[in-house]
């Protein structure tokens, strides 16, 4: 087993179902198998972001939490640890329908990129519909729209070897 702290954590979505409302908890677990969960509670205290788009010709405005942010709670370290061989890490996003879609570690930090890719669990101000949610990827400056995930079901740190 190898003893590299960031080599592989997985970030797993547990979505449950309330009244109509979704409540998303997010299980951790890193190469050495320890495990933390956030809650909903845990997440909806984290700074809020608004990516305001447009998709499919029409203006939409989209409300999550950024991915760096749910990182970090997460423990995964950026901004000056993320260097050497840490640059090959990479976050793995899958849909309940096995879509998935990668963006280099360095895409989601801020020390690196200029633009907030958010996890998102509002569209106009309204929850998402079970189309597109409970959570779903927001990715402004991509210009085609196909890692915009939807149904997001869980996030994967990955090493790219």
């Amino acid at each position: 087993m190898t003893h590299r702290r960031y080599s592989v954590v997985v970030i797993v979505c547990s979505l449950l179902f309330v009244t109509g409302l979704s409540a998303q908890t997010l299980q951790v677990i890193d190469a050495e198998g320890k495990s933390t969960t956030l809650t909903a509670a845990q997440i909806s205290s984290l700074p809020r972001v608004t990516v305001n788009t447009v998709e499919h010709d029409a203006p939409a405005k989209f409300e999550g939490v950024s991915l760096a942010s749910l990182l970090a709670i997460a423990g995964i370290q950026m901004g000056d640890k993320l260097r050497g061989t840490r640059m090959s890490e990479a976050l793995l996003v899958e849909a309940t329908d096995g879509y998935k879609v990668v963006f280099a570690l360095a895409e989601l930090d801020p020390a690196f990129a200029t633009r907030e890719m958010i996890l998102a669990d509002k569209r106009d101000g309204k929850q998402l519909d079970s189309k597109e949610g409970p959570l779903r990827v927001a990715a402004p400056g991509d210009k085609r729209p196909a890692r915009w995930i939807r149904q997001v079901q869980s996030l994967k740190i990955i090493v790219v070897k």
